[in-house]
């Protein structure tokens, strides 16, 4: 599913409703999810990870990127930790630094540069592709893909939210 975002507030928003998707599949708070983060720098992925805090309820403004401290936990109705893989060199730097504690059943994690180590990450996960617009500055191409049962769930519903909400061209 794709997606043009046209500002930085409509990828907030985009993320939100990938929140409330996650809330409505996983009603359960025992169920936890990986949305795995791919871009490049400059992308809007802490953006991203900024909308999607809020739709977990997690208070306006306490999003910062975690780069330098590799993963940053906050509550709201799940807990959310947002992590970071740019300055980690292997997927044992990631495992030394936490990452299987993470990955509680109640909690959600978004993780940046999660392409740098894909195997490390659980089979059944939300991917957000977000690539900047050539022509079009401030503009993001912005994919959803589930791939295992409970994250496609969540990236249908998520389309389906968006499609009713905005009547967006998702794909």
């Amino acid at each position: 599913m794709r997606c043009r975002s046209r500002s930085a507030a409509a990828t907030r928003a985009a993320a939100r409703r990938l929140a409330a998707a996650i809330e409505q599949v996983a009603e359960t708070r025992a169920v936890g999810l990986v949305v795995a983060l791919i871009g490049p720098l400059g992308a809007g992925k802490t953006e991203w990870v900024q909308g999607f805090a809020e739709g977990l309820g997690v208070a306006e403004g306490l999003v910062a990127s975690p780069t330098f401290v590799i993963a940053s936990e906050y509550p709201g109705r799940r807990g959310l930790v947002h992590a970071d893989l740019y300055r980690l060199e292997s997927a044992g730097e990631l495992e030394a630094a936490g990452f299987l504690d993470w990955l509680d059943p109640g909690r959600v994690i978004a993780i940046e540069w999660a392409d740098r180590f894909p195997e490390a990450l659980p089979a059944d996960r939300l991917e957000v592709r977000i690539d900047r617009v050539a022509d079009a500055p401030g503009e993001r191409d912005v994919a959803v893909e589930g791939t295992g049962p409970l994250a496609k769930r969540v990236a249908d519903a998520f389309a389906k939210m968006t499609r009713e909400e905005e009547g967006a061209p998702w794909r």
